[in-house]
């Protein structure tokens, strides 16, 4: 599963890409655009931006990466709580509200069973950013409002690395998934062979594959 992506994109190419999409970016109030920060790891329950519907387009939202653990204060001496969920199955879902694009220029996943494990990142060929099909929900209690990633069986690019994916939503598929009466099933499928670039990133070095 994913646990770790990276989000360099920045406010003035969403909102140029989702204008291309007659999907003007909104902001809440008469505040200047946010300035994004380059953020190279995101993490599992860092802060990272989303891209959810608005009245008259979509709005962009800072929000925790993981929903809240079914439970988080255990009893003294009981196990350890679960950790947030971070990413959630699709199959079998309607996904009726909630939906959200998680914008980033890459994710990645790990091979190996030694210390330090081989990372490959992912990008998508052609595109210098992304989007991923994802999840928000309010806040709860204590726990913000969070966002979590939507996986499926692995394409034939992320196979050989992982048997999840998180699931890289072509620009055509952007509008559809942000419309709860668009049918989930038929977007929430990983892309064919060469959709996706994988690179080997060492701790020197990034080489090409």
């Amino acid at each position: 599963m994913c646990n770790l992506y990276s989000e360099k994109v920045s406010y003035r190419q969403l909102v140029d890409e989702f204008s291309q999409l007659k999907l003007p970016v909104v902001l809440p109030g008469p505040e200047a655009a946010p300035n994004l920060e380059p953020l190279e790891q995101v993490r599992p329950t860092d802060v990272a931006p989303v891209i959810r519907a608005a009245e008259g387009g979509v709005e962009l939202a800072r929000l925790k990466w993981g929903f809240a653990p079914a439970r988080r204060n255990p009893p003294s001496g009981a196990s350890r709580g679960a950790p947030p969920v971070i990413n959630f199955r699709s199959e079998g879902r309607r996904f009726g509200r909630g939906r959200c694009l998680v914008p980033a220029d890459g994710f990645f996943e790990f091979t190996g069973s030694i210390y330090p494990k081989t990372r490959w990142r992912f990008t998508e060929a052609g595109q210098d950013w992304l989007c991923m099909a994802g999840l928000w929900r309010p806040a709860e209690g204590d726990w913000p409002e969070s966002f979590t990633l939507l996986t499926a069986a692995p394409g034939p690019d992320v196979k050989p690395y992982h048997d999840r994916q998180v699931i890289v939503l072509p620009r055509e598929r952007w509008t559809a998934w942000l419309d709860p009466e668009v049918e989930a099933a038929p977007l929430l499928v990983p892309g064919p062979a060469g959709s996706l670039q994988v690179e080997q990133v060492a701790a020197s070095q990034r080489t090409l594959l």
